[in-house]
Formats: C-alpha cells, structure tokens, sequence
C-alpha cells in the first residue's frame, strides 16, 4: 500500500507563488507516474500536470507557463510549484501516484487527502 502526504498549501495573494509537496510512503511498491489535481467547489476534479519516471510532463493548458511539476524520483516525492497565482486556481489540489504493487503484482493508484489552496483577488 502507499500513503501520499501533501503539504505546501495555502492563502496567497494574485501573482504570488506556492509551492506543493507529496511524498509517497509504503512498502513493496515501484512509483511510476506522479501527478496534480485539483477540484474546485461545484466542479469535478481535473489534471493539472503529471511527470513521469522518465521526466516527461503533461500540464493542463490553463496553467501552462505558470506552474512547474517536478519530481526527487529517490524521496518519492513530487512538487508543484505555481506561480503568477489566479483566483481560479483556488481549488483543493490532489496529489496522485499511479504505481505497481510488487505484493499483488497489480498496477494500482493512490490519492493524497487533499490540500487547499486560496488565490485571493
């Protein structure tokens, strides 16, 4: 089983910077692909970048050019680190960890329990 633990989030000002944590704990699992999600009062959950293994990323188009996804493939751990913050940022941000289970041999996925993130106006 893995566990994600998040950190990082909070109230900031438009224009101003954050930076999320996730690390990944558990035993007798391999971490494949890392990722951000964020889900917004009223509206469903979406991606806001993943990276692999490899280093390759994906970023959802609004957050393009203002968020970077980065990843300490030997801590296990994943960062976000978001700026020229927007008040539509706000959200709960997610982290997600898809990876496979050397115990049941199974390709799983794991959630974090969620962080907010507040850009005020």
């Amino acid at each position: 089983q893995v566990q994600l633990v998040e950190s990082g989030g909070g109230l900031v000002q438009a224009g101003g910077s954050l930076r999320l944590s996730c690390a990944a704990s558990g035993s007798s699992f391999r971490i494949n692909a890392m990722g951000w999600y964020r889900q917004a009062p009223g509206k469903q959950r979406e991606l806001v970048a993943t990276i692999t293994n490899g280093g390759n990323t994906i970023y959802a188009d609004s957050v393009k050019g203002r968020f970077t996804i980065s990843r300490d493939n030997a801590k296990n751990t994943v960062y976000l680190q978001m700026d020229s913050l927007k008040p539509e940022d706000t959200a709960v941000y997610y982290c997600n960890a898809e990876f496979f289970d050397y115990v049941l041999e199974l390709k799983r996925g794991a959630w974090g329990q969620g962080t907010q993130v507040t850009v005020s106006s």
